[in-house]
C-alpha cells in the first residue's frame, strides 16, 4: 500500500503562565491511500490536537510542536511556510472540525461560504458560473437541494448543516480527509445518514480518511485500522479484525468494548472504566493507565512500557511485552 501521510515521533505542548500540559506524547502512525484510519480515545486523550498538528492549526502562543515530523506525500508539513502550508490546507488535506454550529458563519449563506472554499482553493480563471455550478454541484453531492442554497445556517437542521461542513471539506476534492466527531449532536438516525454519505464519498472520490470519534460502533462500521489514544499516547494500533475479532488487547481497549450495553444480557450492566484519565500537566509515571488498571503490577507504576507487536497489532502494554513483574 501507498502512504500518503506519515507521522513519526510526534509530541505537542501547551504551554501557560503556570504549568506545560503534555498533550501528545512521542505518536507514531501513517495513512495509506484510500485507506480510513480510526482514532478513539476518551476526551483529552489527544485526538484532536493530533488532527490540528497535522492540519497546522494549533494554537500559535499556546502550543508548540516539541518533536517529530509530519510527511504527506513525501513533503514534511513542518518544515513549509505559512503561504505553502495554506496551499496543501483545504486542497488536498481538508477537515471536517467536531460542531457544524460554530463552524458555519451564521450571518453568510451556505452559497457563500462554499464559494468562498471554492474562489481561495479553485482555479484563478474559473469564472463566476462555473463556481456556482460547483457550488450546486457539492450540495447535491451531499444530499442537499441546491434550491436551499440561500438558507442561512439557523434556517437548516443540524444534519443539514453538517452536510454543508462536509460539502465545504469537499469543495476542492482533497486526498485526505479529517473528520473530527463529525456526527456530534446528532441524532442516531442522522448519525447512520451522515456517516453512510461520507462512506460513499470517500469511494466515490477515492479519498483517505482519518476518523476521530468516540463510537466504536462508528469505528467496526467503516474502518480499516484503527488507533486508540489515551493520555496522547497510542495504546493499542491494529486492523479491524485486530480490535474486533481478536481477543488479545491492551486493559484500556478492553475497558472501552466493556463499557458498551449489551442488549443480549438478561440484566444488562454499564462496566464504566473506575477513574478518570490523568492530568495531562501532572502524568503519572510508567504506564500511563496504571492508575485505572485493573491488572496493574508493580512495574507498571514506573516503567513506561515497550511495545508488543504481531503483524499489524500493537499494543503498548507489559502484560504483552514479557516484562512482567508480579
Amino acid at each position: 500500500m501507498e502512504k500518503l501521510l506519515e507521522v513519526k515521533d510526534l509530541s505537542v505542548i501547551y504551554q501557560t503562565r503556570k504549568e506545560t500540559v503534555r498533550a501528545v506524547n512521542g505518536i507514531s502512525f501513517s495513512l495509506n491511500r484510500r485507506e480510513t484510519l480510526g482514532f478513539v480515545g476518551e476526551t483529552g486523550a489527544g485526538k484532536t490536537t493530533t488532527a490540528l498538528s497535522i492540519m497546522r492549526l494549533l494554537p500559535e502562543r499556546t502550543a508548540r510542536i516539541t518533536s517529530g515530523e509530519i510527511l504527506f506525500n513525501g513533503t514534511s508539513l513542518l518544515k513549509l511556510g505559512e503561504s505553502q502550508m495554506k496551499a496543501i490546507r483545504g486542497e488536498m488535506i481538508s477537515m471536517i472540525f467536531q460542531d457544524p454550529m460554530t463552524s458555519l458563519n451564521p450571518v453568510l449563506t451556505i452559497s457563500k461560504q462554499i464559494r468562498e472554499a471554492l474562489i481561495l482553493h479553485g482555479d484563478e480563471n474559473q469564472s463566476s458560473e462555473d463556481v456556482d455550478k460547483r457550488v450546486d454541484e457539492l450540495l447535491t453531492l451531499v444530499g442537499i437541494e441546491p434550491s436551499r442554497k440561500n438558507s442561512y445556517p439557523h434556517e437548516l437542521s443540524g444534519g443539514m448543516k453538517q452536510r454543508v461542513v462536509i460539502a465545504m471539506a469537499l469543495a476542492c476534492s482533497p486526498e485526505v480527509l479529517i473528520a473530527d466527531e463529525p456526527t456530534t449532536a446528532l441524532d442516531v438516525t442522522i448519525q447512520a445518514q451522515v456517516m453512510e454519505m461520507m462512506e460513499e464519498l470517500k469511494n466515490k472520490l477515492d479519498m483517505s480518511m482519518i476518523l476521530i470519534t468516540h463510537d466504536l460502533g462508528l469505528i467496526a462500521r467503516i474502518c480499516d485500522n484503527v488507533a486508540v489514544m489515551y493520555s496522547g499516547e497510542i495504546i493499542e494500533y491494529g486492523s479491524f479484525e485486530d480490535l474486533f475479532v481478536s481477543e488479545r488487547h491492551h486493559p484500556y481497549t478492553a475497558g472501552l468494548f466493556a463499557s458498551i450495553p449489551n442488549i443480549r444480557d438478561e440484566k444488562p450492566r454499564l462496566q464504566p472504566i473506575p477513574g478518570l484519565m490523568p492530568d495531562p500537566a501532572n502524568l503519572p509515571s510508567g504506564c500511563k493507565f496504571h492508575p485505572r488498571c485493573p491488572q496493574c503490577m508493580e512495574i507498571c507504576k514506573s516503567v513506561c512500557p515497550g511495545v508488543h507487536t504481531e503483524g499489524k497489532h500493537q499494543i503498548k502494554c507489559h502484560l504483552f511485552t514479557g516484562e512482567v513483574q508480579p
